[in-house]
Parts: structure tokens; C-alpha cells; sequence
């Protein structure tokens, strides 16, 4: 049985790991939202009963490589951070017989590397971070990144795409209809699915508040 791990101990060294080799990826992507995946992570290995010696380094490490978000190369991020996760946790002597999981559950954790978790830790920290897309938070950091891109809010002739294909990289709220209104549905905990479709019919509120306001409410 392994021994016991001492968070006290470890997890300043992820955070200065992060602080040394791990600029902000953009906006959306800072240490807050780091933390944010970290602290629902945890609750969620604790309902599922998943391991928190996988679960905790690999919602910390999770985005360790910085690859911007319109890049081509965006797929390839998880895998990427993956790998230099578990060179940093050998080099700092985390225990070995954690690092196969914990390189798994940060590699099948993107949207856009498309990989089925196979583990309850590489689930749980899939759905942390996709929890940190959606709700109030995911409002906040979905019109924070679409700013700091230089997208348009939404197109004038039709703000909520119902007769036209929805276009993220030109109208931010377009991403709402391609990506985030859809991740509850893609939730693979019970916890998460649960956690999902309360932050998701916050976001439909929203999004009938926004088209009230920008049809002339009433």
C-alpha cells in the first residue's frame, strides 16, 4: 500500500512549477482558472472516490504547456503537457507508481484532443476542467477570450445562430452554440453531470437575458 501523500509538502512545488515554466495561456487560461480545476477536482475525486494522488497533480499540471488557443497545434497540448508533467514529478521524486495515471488523466483531459478518459482520475479531471468552461465562470472567461481575440460579441443580422452555422472565430456568443451549451452532455462523472446542467441552465439564462436586452426587452 503506498504511503499517505503530504499535500503540505507537494503542492507548492506544482504551483512553483507553474509559476517558473508555465506562462498564462491566454485570458481564459490564468493560475485562478488553475486553482478553480484543482478545487473541483478534489470534490469530485471525493464523490466519485477517485485517487487524489493522481487527481491533484494532474488538475495542477493540467495546462503546464502553452499552447495558444487558435493554434493549429491546439490538439496536441494535453499530450504535450502531459509529458513534461511526469518529467517534472520524476525529477522531484513523486512517487513512480502514480505517473502512468496521472500522464494519462492530463492527456485525455482537452476538448480538443478528443481521447476517452479510461480511469474515474482521468474522468474527474476531465470534467473539473470542462466545469471551469461553463456556468458563471465560463460566461466571464468565454467573453474575456473572445475580446482578447478581437472577435465580435455577435453578428447583427443574427445573433443567435438559428438559420446560420455558428462561426466561433468570428462571434464570441457563436461559441456558446458550438462548444458550451454542449459540454454537460459530455460529462462522465455523476457528480460532474450533475454540477453540468445547473451551470448550463445558468448559461441559458443568460443567453435569453442577452436577447431580451438586445431585441429591446419587451
Amino acid at each position: 500500500m503506498p504511503q499517505p501523500i503530504d499535500w503540505i509538502y507537494w503542492e507548492p512545488q506544482f504551483e512553483r512549477f507553474l509559476a517558473e515554466h508555465a506562462a498564462a495561456q491566454d485570458a481564459a487560461h490564468d493560475r485562478e482558472h488553475i486553482r478553480r480545476v484543482v478545487h473541483t477536482a478534489r470534490r469530485l475525486a471525493m464523490a466519485e472516490c477517485a485517487d487524489l494522488a493522481v487527481v491533484v497533480p494532474a488538475a495542477w499540471l493540467h495546462d503546464c504547456v502553452v499552447v495558444p488557443k487558435d493554434s493549429p497545434l491546439r490538439s496536441q497540448a494535453s499530450a504535450q503537457a502531459a509529458r513534461a508533467a511526469v518529467g517534472f514529478l520524476r525529477g522531484i521524486l513523486y512517487p513512480e507508481a502514480y505517473l502512468a495515471a496521472i500522464e494519462h488523466a492530463i492527456a485525455a483531459h482537452s476538448f480538443s484532443a478528443n481521447l476517452q478518459p479510461r480511469t474515474i482520475e482521468a474522468q474527474v479531471v476531465q470534467d473539473a476542467d470542462r466545469l471551469d468552461a461553463i456556468g458563471a465562470i465560463g460566461v466571464a472567461r468565454c467573453l474575456m477570450l473572445g475580446g482578447a481575440l478581437g472577435r465580435r460579441l455577435y453578428d447583427p443580422a443574427e445573433p443567435f445562430p438559428a438559420t446560420r452555422e455558428p462561426d466561433d472565430r468570428a462571434y464570441t456568443i457563436d461559441h456558446f452554440y458550438l462548444k458550451l451549451l454542449r459540454l454537460a452532455d459530455s460529462m462522465t462523472t455523476a457528480a460532474g453531470r450533475a454540477e453540468a446542467q445547473r451551470r448550463t441552465a445558468f448559461m441559458q439564462g443568460f443567453l435569453d437575458q442577452l436577447q431580451s436586452e438586445i431585441d429591446g426587452w419587451g
